[in-house]
Protein backbone atom coordinates (compact mmCIF):
# COMPACT_ATOMS: atom_id res chain seq x y z
CA UNK A 1 0.00 0.00 0.00
CA UNK A 2 1.19 3.48 -0.80
CA UNK A 3 2.12 5.14 2.48
CA UNK A 4 0.32 8.38 3.16
CA UNK A 5 2.06 11.33 4.77
CA UNK A 6 0.79 11.54 8.34
CA UNK A 7 2.47 14.85 9.15
CA UNK A 8 0.30 17.49 10.87
CA UNK A 9 0.72 19.80 7.89
CA UNK A 10 -0.61 17.17 5.48
CA UNK A 11 -3.44 16.24 7.82
CA UNK A 12 -4.50 19.87 8.11
CA UNK A 13 -4.43 20.29 4.32
CA UNK A 14 -6.50 17.13 3.83
CA UNK A 15 -9.05 18.34 6.39
CA UNK A 16 -9.20 21.79 4.84
CA UNK A 17 -9.51 20.67 1.21
CA UNK A 18 -11.67 17.57 1.57
CA UNK A 19 -15.22 17.76 0.26
CA UNK A 20 -15.87 14.10 1.11
CA UNK A 21 -14.12 11.98 3.73
CA UNK A 22 -14.56 8.29 4.46
CA UNK A 23 -12.95 7.45 7.79
CA UNK A 24 -12.26 3.79 8.63
CA UNK A 25 -15.41 2.58 6.90
CA UNK A 26 -16.21 -1.09 7.48
CA UNK A 27 -19.31 -2.86 6.24
CA UNK A 28 -20.16 -6.51 6.65
CA UNK A 29 -22.84 -8.77 5.24
CA UNK A 30 -23.10 -11.71 7.59
CA UNK A 31 -19.60 -13.17 7.77
CA UNK A 32 -18.39 -11.32 4.65
CA UNK A 33 -16.47 -8.08 5.07
CA UNK A 34 -17.21 -6.12 1.91
CA UNK A 35 -15.32 -2.96 2.89
CA UNK A 36 -12.57 -3.17 5.49
CA UNK A 37 -11.42 -0.01 7.33
CA UNK A 38 -11.28 2.14 4.20
CA UNK A 39 -10.32 5.80 4.57
CA UNK A 40 -10.22 8.27 1.66
CA UNK A 41 -10.69 11.98 1.15
CA UNK A 42 -11.71 13.66 -2.06
CA UNK A 43 -10.53 17.22 -2.54
CA UNK A 44 -12.98 19.91 -3.58
CA UNK A 45 -13.09 20.35 -7.35
CA UNK A 46 -11.23 17.10 -8.04
CA UNK A 47 -12.03 14.30 -10.44
CA UNK A 48 -11.07 11.16 -8.53
CA UNK A 49 -11.36 7.45 -9.17
CA UNK A 50 -12.15 4.38 -7.11
CA UNK A 51 -11.03 1.26 -8.93
CA UNK A 52 -10.44 -2.43 -8.31
CA UNK A 53 -11.38 -5.86 -9.64
CA UNK A 54 -14.95 -7.15 -9.53
CA UNK A 55 -16.08 -7.72 -5.96
CA UNK A 56 -13.50 -5.32 -4.51
CA UNK A 57 -16.13 -3.28 -2.65
CA UNK A 58 -16.36 -0.21 -4.90
CA UNK A 59 -20.13 -0.03 -5.35
CA UNK A 60 -20.59 -0.97 -1.69
CA UNK A 61 -18.53 2.10 -0.79
CA UNK A 62 -20.78 4.22 -3.04
CA UNK A 63 -23.83 2.77 -1.32
CA UNK A 64 -22.40 3.76 2.04
CA UNK A 65 -21.75 7.32 0.85
CA UNK A 66 -25.27 7.69 -0.53
CA UNK A 67 -27.08 6.15 2.42
CA UNK A 68 -28.19 2.85 0.92
CA UNK A 69 -25.98 0.99 3.41
CA UNK A 70 -25.10 1.92 6.96
CA UNK A 71 -21.50 1.00 7.85
CA UNK A 72 -20.64 -1.35 10.68
CA UNK A 73 -18.06 1.20 11.84
CA UNK A 74 -16.50 4.47 10.68
CA UNK A 75 -18.18 7.57 9.31
CA UNK A 76 -18.75 9.63 6.17
CA UNK A 77 -18.27 13.41 6.32
CA UNK A 78 -19.41 15.81 3.64
CA UNK A 79 -18.57 19.51 3.34
CA UNK A 80 -21.03 21.44 1.16
CA UNK A 81 -19.88 24.71 -0.42
CA UNK A 82 -19.71 27.58 2.06
CA UNK A 83 -20.84 25.34 4.91
CA UNK A 84 -19.17 23.45 7.75
CA UNK A 85 -18.46 19.70 7.51
CA UNK A 86 -21.28 17.41 8.55
CA UNK A 87 -21.40 13.70 9.22
CA UNK A 88 -23.92 12.08 6.90
CA UNK A 89 -23.46 8.48 8.03
CA UNK A 90 -26.80 6.76 8.43
CA UNK A 91 -28.89 9.49 6.78
CA UNK A 92 -31.60 8.36 4.38
CA UNK A 93 -30.65 8.55 0.68
CA UNK A 94 -33.04 11.43 -0.03
CA UNK A 95 -31.51 13.45 2.82
CA UNK A 96 -28.03 12.87 1.43
CA UNK A 97 -29.25 13.94 -2.00
CA UNK A 98 -30.73 17.10 -0.46
CA UNK A 99 -27.35 17.76 1.18
CA UNK A 100 -25.76 17.94 -2.28
CA UNK A 101 -24.60 14.42 -3.26
CA UNK A 102 -26.00 12.79 -6.40
CA UNK A 103 -25.14 9.56 -8.17
CA UNK A 104 -25.62 7.40 -11.22
CA UNK A 105 -25.78 3.61 -11.20
CA UNK A 106 -23.78 0.82 -12.79
CA UNK A 107 -26.98 -0.46 -14.41
CA UNK A 108 -28.92 2.45 -15.87
CA UNK A 109 -32.02 3.20 -13.81
CA UNK A 110 -34.27 5.44 -15.84
CA UNK A 111 -38.05 5.65 -15.93
CA UNK A 112 -38.23 4.01 -19.32
CA UNK A 113 -41.87 4.83 -20.09
CA UNK A 114 -41.45 8.45 -19.04
CA UNK A 115 -40.20 11.12 -21.39
CA UNK A 116 -36.65 12.39 -21.25
CA UNK A 117 -37.93 15.68 -19.84
CA UNK A 118 -39.98 13.91 -17.17
CA UNK A 119 -36.93 11.92 -16.08
CA UNK A 120 -34.94 15.10 -15.51
CA UNK A 121 -37.83 16.81 -13.75
CA UNK A 122 -37.95 13.89 -11.32
CA UNK A 123 -34.47 14.82 -10.15
CA UNK A 124 -35.42 18.50 -9.86
CA UNK A 125 -38.31 17.68 -7.54
CA UNK A 126 -35.76 17.10 -4.76
CA UNK A 127 -35.55 20.91 -4.49
CA UNK A 128 -39.29 21.51 -4.86
CA UNK A 129 -40.78 23.62 -2.06
CA UNK A 130 -44.46 22.99 -2.72
CA UNK A 131 -46.25 19.65 -2.32
CA UNK A 132 -46.61 17.53 -5.44
CA UNK A 133 -50.41 17.76 -5.49
CA UNK A 134 -50.56 21.55 -5.26
CA UNK A 135 -49.63 22.18 -8.89
CA UNK A 136 -52.87 20.61 -10.15
CA UNK A 137 -55.09 22.98 -8.16
CA UNK A 138 -55.58 26.60 -9.28
CA UNK A 139 -55.82 27.75 -5.67
CA UNK A 140 -52.04 27.26 -5.39
CA UNK A 141 -50.58 29.57 -8.07
CA UNK A 142 -47.15 29.52 -6.44
CA UNK A 143 -46.96 25.75 -6.88
CA UNK A 144 -48.00 26.05 -10.52
CA UNK A 145 -45.29 28.65 -11.14
CA UNK A 146 -42.72 26.41 -9.46
CA UNK A 147 -43.74 23.47 -11.68
CA UNK A 148 -43.29 25.65 -14.78
CA UNK A 149 -39.87 26.76 -13.54
CA UNK A 150 -38.81 23.14 -12.92
CA UNK A 151 -39.90 22.26 -16.46
CA UNK A 152 -37.96 25.23 -17.87
CA UNK A 153 -34.81 24.44 -15.88
CA UNK A 154 -34.97 20.76 -16.85
CA UNK A 155 -35.27 21.63 -20.54
CA UNK A 156 -32.32 24.02 -20.20
CA UNK A 157 -30.28 21.22 -18.63
CA UNK A 158 -31.11 18.91 -21.53
CA UNK A 159 -29.94 21.65 -23.89
CA UNK A 160 -26.60 21.94 -22.06
CA UNK A 161 -26.03 18.19 -22.20
CA UNK A 162 -26.95 17.82 -25.87
CA UNK A 163 -30.17 15.91 -25.23
CA UNK A 164 -32.81 18.51 -26.10
CA UNK A 165 -33.76 16.77 -29.37
CA UNK A 166 -34.89 13.76 -27.30
CA UNK A 167 -36.94 15.85 -24.86
CA UNK A 168 -40.33 14.32 -25.68
CA UNK A 169 -39.05 10.80 -26.45
CA UNK A 170 -39.48 7.91 -24.07
CA UNK A 171 -36.27 7.35 -22.12
CA UNK A 172 -36.16 3.67 -23.08
CA UNK A 173 -36.05 4.57 -26.78
CA UNK A 174 -32.76 6.51 -26.53
CA UNK A 175 -29.44 5.15 -27.79
CA UNK A 176 -27.34 3.66 -25.01
CA UNK A 177 -24.88 6.54 -24.77
CA UNK A 178 -27.73 9.06 -24.61
CA UNK A 179 -29.33 7.06 -21.79
CA UNK A 180 -26.08 7.37 -19.85
CA UNK A 181 -26.12 11.14 -20.36
CA UNK A 182 -29.77 11.30 -19.35
CA UNK A 183 -29.04 9.56 -16.06
CA UNK A 184 -26.32 12.12 -15.44
CA UNK A 185 -28.74 14.93 -16.37
CA UNK A 186 -31.26 13.64 -13.84
CA UNK A 187 -28.54 13.59 -11.18
CA UNK A 188 -27.52 17.15 -12.08
CA UNK A 189 -31.14 18.28 -11.78
CA UNK A 190 -30.86 17.73 -8.02
CA UNK A 191 -28.27 20.57 -8.01
CA UNK A 192 -25.43 18.61 -6.41
CA UNK A 193 -21.97 19.81 -5.50
CA UNK A 194 -20.62 16.24 -5.42
CA UNK A 195 -21.31 13.66 -8.14
CA UNK A 196 -20.71 9.91 -7.97
CA UNK A 197 -20.48 8.11 -11.31
CA UNK A 198 -20.73 4.31 -11.17
CA UNK A 199 -19.07 2.89 -14.31
CA UNK A 200 -20.11 5.70 -16.70
CA UNK A 201 -18.23 4.07 -19.62
CA UNK A 202 -19.89 0.66 -19.20
CA UNK A 203 -21.23 -0.57 -22.53
CA UNK A 204 -19.62 2.23 -24.52
CA UNK A 205 -17.51 1.71 -27.63
CA UNK A 206 -13.96 3.14 -27.77
CA UNK A 207 -15.08 6.35 -29.46
CA UNK A 208 -17.82 6.95 -26.89
CA UNK A 209 -15.36 6.25 -24.07
CA UNK A 210 -12.93 8.79 -25.50
CA UNK A 211 -15.69 11.39 -25.72
CA UNK A 212 -16.59 10.63 -22.11
CA UNK A 213 -13.23 12.00 -20.94
CA UNK A 214 -14.02 15.46 -22.24
CA UNK A 215 -17.61 15.20 -21.03
CA UNK A 216 -16.59 14.47 -17.43
CA UNK A 217 -14.18 17.42 -17.38
CA UNK A 218 -16.92 19.64 -18.79
CA UNK A 219 -19.30 18.49 -16.05
CA UNK A 220 -16.77 19.35 -13.38
CA UNK A 221 -15.98 22.78 -14.79
CA UNK A 222 -19.41 23.96 -15.92
CA UNK A 223 -21.34 22.71 -12.91
CA UNK A 224 -18.65 23.40 -10.29
CA UNK A 225 -18.58 19.79 -9.15
CA UNK A 226 -16.31 17.41 -7.33
CA UNK A 227 -16.52 13.95 -8.95
CA UNK A 228 -15.72 10.44 -7.75
CA UNK A 229 -16.09 7.67 -10.30
CA UNK A 230 -15.91 3.90 -10.42
CA UNK A 231 -14.65 2.62 -13.74
CA UNK A 232 -13.10 -0.49 -15.29
CA UNK A 233 -11.98 1.25 -18.47
CA UNK A 234 -8.43 2.16 -17.51
CA UNK A 235 -8.07 4.59 -20.42
CA UNK A 236 -10.90 6.62 -18.91
CA UNK A 237 -9.53 6.34 -15.37
CA UNK A 238 -5.96 7.25 -16.26
CA UNK A 239 -7.08 9.94 -18.69
CA UNK A 240 -9.40 11.90 -16.40
CA UNK A 241 -8.72 11.08 -12.73
CA UNK A 242 -6.37 13.32 -10.77
CA UNK A 243 -6.22 10.94 -7.81
CA UNK A 244 -7.08 7.24 -7.66
CA UNK A 245 -7.79 4.82 -4.82
CA UNK A 246 -7.54 1.07 -5.43
CA UNK A 247 -9.58 -1.53 -3.54
CA UNK A 248 -9.00 -5.26 -3.50
CA UNK A 249 -11.16 -7.62 -1.46
CA UNK A 250 -12.54 -4.67 0.44
CA UNK A 251 -9.16 -3.22 1.46
CA UNK A 252 -7.40 -0.13 0.22
CA UNK A 253 -4.15 -1.32 -1.37
CA UNK A 254 -2.91 1.84 -3.10
CA UNK A 255 -3.63 5.46 -3.81
CA UNK A 256 -1.97 8.19 -5.82
CA UNK A 257 -1.99 9.83 -9.22
CA UNK A 258 -2.25 7.91 -12.49
CA UNK A 259 1.51 7.40 -12.85
CA UNK A 260 1.85 5.99 -9.33
CA UNK A 261 -1.09 3.63 -9.77
CA UNK A 262 -0.06 2.45 -13.24
CA UNK A 263 3.29 1.19 -11.98
CA UNK A 264 2.22 -0.13 -8.56
CA UNK A 265 3.00 -3.87 -8.27
CA UNK A 266 0.08 -4.53 -5.92
CA UNK A 267 -2.34 -2.93 -8.34
CA UNK A 268 -0.95 -4.95 -11.25
CA UNK A 269 -1.22 -8.11 -9.17
CA UNK A 270 -4.80 -7.37 -8.15
CA UNK A 271 -5.91 -6.90 -11.75
CA UNK A 272 -3.79 -9.51 -13.52
CA UNK A 273 -3.11 -12.10 -10.83
CA UNK A 274 0.11 -12.92 -9.05
CA UNK A 275 1.57 -15.15 -11.76
CA UNK A 276 0.90 -12.64 -14.54
CA UNK A 277 2.22 -9.76 -12.47
CA UNK A 278 5.54 -11.53 -11.91
CA UNK A 279 5.84 -13.03 -15.39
Amino acid sequence: MVQMDKSPKTAQKAEKDAVLTLSDITIRFGGLTAVDSVSIHVERGAIAGLIGPNGAGKTTAFNVITGFYKPFSGYVEFTPPNAPPRKITGLDPHKICEAGIARTFQNIRLFGNGTVLENVMTGAYVRQKSKWWMNILPIFPGAIREEREIRHQSAALLERLGLIRFMNSHAASLPYGAQRRLEIARALATKPSFLLLDEPAAGMNPQESAELLSFIRTLRDEFDLSILLIEHDMKVVMGVCEHIWVLDEGRLIADGDAAAIRGNPRVIEAYLGKEAAHA
